[in-house]
């Protein structure tokens, strides 16, 4: 008689806390939606500065864009140090100092393309927003933990750099273009694994998952940006 009154207690238990953990997966579920609006308010916000910048700075010269990309490094380095001592005003106001900053480095050239091509611009700002959806949805919805993929795409990164600075000074057919579909793989590859990190991330990691979802959107947009012109630039 004890087994069968064990079973019916332990059913019972279980019963009872059904609405408890129907609470702990509703606010689970809440807290991953609030990260999420956090973050792609935070992106929408740092995309807006790098508008901004690049409209500012479309009369900028060569060397003062160079200038802005090498700040705009010391704002990604700002950011991290500022998010791992829990500075969060600050890594944000770092982040919106990086997207005004590469938007400033860009400015001439997107200002070129309004000029001469404005097609082009139009091109890459619409395949940017269907790869990032598509991609970024995927990387989201998939419950698999992709923090295995970190150490390839790094390398993979590394090898693309390498192949750009070689193709300066050796001569390549139709280079611009290979770097340019390259460069998209090795992105969207990065835009699934930031989504990924997103999905499991809490708000301590905004700012920074942000940061490494902007910089996806301004790769692809530049890298769109030189498929489409045929590698022109």
């Amino acid at each position: 008689m004890r087994e069968p009154g064990t079973r019916w207690g332990s059913n019972a238990e279980a019963a009872a806390d059904l609405p408890g953990r129907a609470f702990g997966q509703l606010t689970a579920r809440d807290q991953s939606r609030a990260v999420f609006g956090q973050v792609m308010g935070l992106v929408a916000l740092t995309a807006g500065c790098a508008a901004l910048g690049a409209y500012l700075a479309r009369n900028l010269s060569g060397g003062a864009a160079i200038v802005c990309f090498i700040l705009a490094f010391a704002c990604i380095f700002g950011l991290n140090a500022a998010a791992s001592r829990a500075h969060e005003q600050l890594a944000t106001g770092f982040l919106f100092g990086l997207g005004l900053l590469l938007g400033a480095a860009v400015g001439p050239l997107l200002a070129d393309y309004a000029e001469t091509d404005p097609s082009v611009l139009w091109q890459a700002t619409g395949a940017t927003a269907a790869f990032m959806a598509a991609l970024g949805a995927y990387g989201y919805a998939t419950r698999r933990d992709l923090s295995s993929w970190a150490r390839t795409l790094f390398f993979a990164l590394l090898a693309l750099i390498v192949f750009g600075i070689v193709a300066i000074f050796v001569s390549i057919p139709h280079a611009n273009i290979i770097y340019a579909v390259l460069g998209l793989v090795i992105f969207g590859g990065f835009t699934i694994f930031d989504f990924n990190r997103l999905r499991r991330s809490n708000h301590t990691g905004a700012v920074p998952i942000a940061a490494s979802i902007f910089l996806d959107l301004f790769n692809v947009f530049l890298l769109f940006l030189e498929l489409f012109s045929g590698g022109r630039r």
